[in-house]
């Protein structure tokens, strides 16, 4: 799946993935290929990222919204 993490600044990160797990207001969740459509409030804290080769990644936010939608993930991150 495509993820892309957008600050008001620049692009944070912009790939295919195999999984994203992310800190939501209720708790951590992750989100892998052909996920449901879904909106979430993220809160501070670290996004984890398994790229396709399952290599992994960390980025933080400070907060933002995730959209889901035809295997595409967009966070705006604060």
């Amino acid at each position: 799946m495509k993820l892309d993490i957008i600050a008001p600044d620049k692009t944070l990160f912009s790939g295919n993935v195999h999984l994203v797990q992310l800190p939501g207001v209720s708790g951590s969740f992750e989100i892998l290929d052909n996920h449901a459509p879904m909106i979430a409030a993220l809160k501070d804290g670290i996004v984890r990222i398994v790229d396709l080769q399952r290599n992994t990644q960390y980025v933080k936010i400070t907060g933002g919204i995730l959209k889901v939608k035809q295997n595409e993930v967009i966070i705006l991150a604060g």
